[in-house]
């Protein structure tokens, strides 16, 4: 295996001990282009009270700040456990080149991490979900997307 490659999956690893030290989660991820580290964060969940503060979201928003802009094409993600659902949509709306992980989501499922239900939800058919959706002001909401449909200077991701 790459020793670089080894170095930047030890660094998340370190991050996630570091994180269970400071009384956050067991996680870390780190995010490297070009064979440097453009960012590096641990699990902020519960020290920011933030359930979305996730390592691999933490580290994303790190790396966007650092390089200004919010497409990490060209970059990898080395991170201590395989990614939850929320991160992984972070991971392609962030179009991130590759993942590399240590754990897997049944190694998380083992300590007390489940995503298996999200997996579950996410499948079903929305009136069949845990948490109840509701629809409503739809034609008022159709607003914002004409006005951006109008839009000659927008920004697509």
């Amino acid at each position: 295996m790459n020793m670089k490659k080894k170095l930047f999956m030890q660094k998340a690893i370190d991050l996630s001990l570091e994180s269970v030290k400071q009384g956050g989660g067991p996680f870390g991820a780190v995010i490297v282009r070009d064979g440097e580290i453009i960012a590096a964060q641990a699990n902020h969940v519960t020290q920011h009270n933030d359930p979305t503060a996730h390592a691999e979201v933490c580290t994303i928003r790190a790396a966007c700040k650092k390089l200004d802009t919010f497409d990490l094409s060209g970059c990898e993600l080395y991170t201590s456990c395989e990614p939850c659902p929320m991160c992984l949509g972070a991971i392609y709306w962030a179009h991130l080149d590759k993942v590399y992980y240590a754990n897997t989501r049944e190694d998380a499922r083992d300590t007390g991490f489940d995503d298996f239900f999200i997996y579950d939800e996410i499948s079903k058919d929305i009136d069949k979900r845990m948490i109840p959706f509701e629809p409503m002001m739809r034609e008022e909401a159709q607003a914002a997307f004409t006005e951006w449909d109008k839009l000659e200077n927008k920004i697509g991701y």
